[in-house]
């Protein structure tokens, strides 16, 4: 039977060989890291609205240890599990004869930015299946490297607000038209006391869910804060009631979570960076 002299002594050759791990783990890492410094991308994990656009950030160094412009830029993108290219650039000009059938006429670089360093792609009319790892891979006689971009793809739309009065009392209605995965909803008041709300959903053939949300009782003046979210987007509305009707802002806050999140996912929530679109 061991002693307590020895379980201790083996605890910490444990804990040696943990930490020892994590220090080899960490320096592989930033050594990996290294050989694709010339590319990055600001926001590796955006969120795609279906059948809208959506923006790959790629960018690299256009210019030498000298200061001089890069020359002979390569661009390529390509996503994981697919064959051919999404897009590529080489040579002044896009080279789409290898491109991959679902991406034609999808995908949109920006000549006059590439020799300022930006690679980004546009991929338009967002599909499900777009979602995935895509990589950029740029090359130039400063040299190589690559950025992997983890695409989520998510329906989303602002509520439109609608006032009804009855004498001093009036209801305050939300619609959005499009959501998925299946959002919460949830209502303050101007001081951000939670108040309840009457939330109905209806689902299309497609799966995409209609959000009806009325909060009853809303006083003239005031103003109310609607939250749409699911794992992948965040929409918080400002309604201002007025006896003309609602004057309304919004934002979206995109899911900022490390890896591509499975649409049967939507019971969590996490970190978010915000994304402005007022309306």
């Amino acid at each position: 039977m061991a002693t307590i002299g020895q379980i201790i002594f083996g605890s910490m050759i444990a804990i040696i060989f943990i930490l020892a791990g994590i220090i080899i783990l960490i320096l592989a890492t930033s050594l990996g890291g290294n050989a694709s410094s010339m590319v990055e991308s600001r926001f590796k994990f955006p969120v795609g609205n279906l059948e809208g656009d959506v923006m790959l950030d790629c960018k690299f160094i256009a210019v030498d240890s000298g200061g001089k412009p890069v020359t002979t830029i390569m661009v390529t993108w390509e996503k994981e599990g697919l064959t051919g290219v999404i897009h590529k650039y080489a040579s002044n000009v896009n080279q789409l004869q290898d491109q991959n059938p679902r991406y034609k006429d999808r995908t949109l670089m920006f000549p006059d930015q590439i020799n300022n360093g930006n690679a980004s792609l546009l991929l338009r009319n967002v599909q499900w299946d777009d979602e995935g790892s895509y990589t950029c891979s740029v090359s130039n006689s400063n040299g190589q490297g690559k950025v992997n971009v983890n695409l989520r793809v998510a329906a989303y739309s602002a509520p439109k607000f609608t006032m009804e009065a009855t004498g001093q009392a009036a209801t305050l209605k939300a619609v959005a038209q499009r959501w998925y995965p299946k959002p919460t909803v949830s209502w303050t008041d101007f001081k951000g006391a939670n108040l309840t709300g009457e939330t109905e959903f209806s689902n299309n053939s497609a799966g995409i869910f209609k959000v009806t949300s009325v909060l009853k009782t809303v006083k003239v003046d005031d103003s109310y804060e609607c939250i749409i979210e699911n794992a992948l987007v965040k929409s918080v509305s400002n309604a201002l009631v007025t006896d003309s009707g609602v004057t309304e802002k919004n934002y979206f806050k995109m899911n900022s979570a490390a890896l591509p999140l499975p649409h049967w996912l939507i019971s969590f929530h996490f970190p978010l960076w915000t994304y402005w679109i007022l309306s």
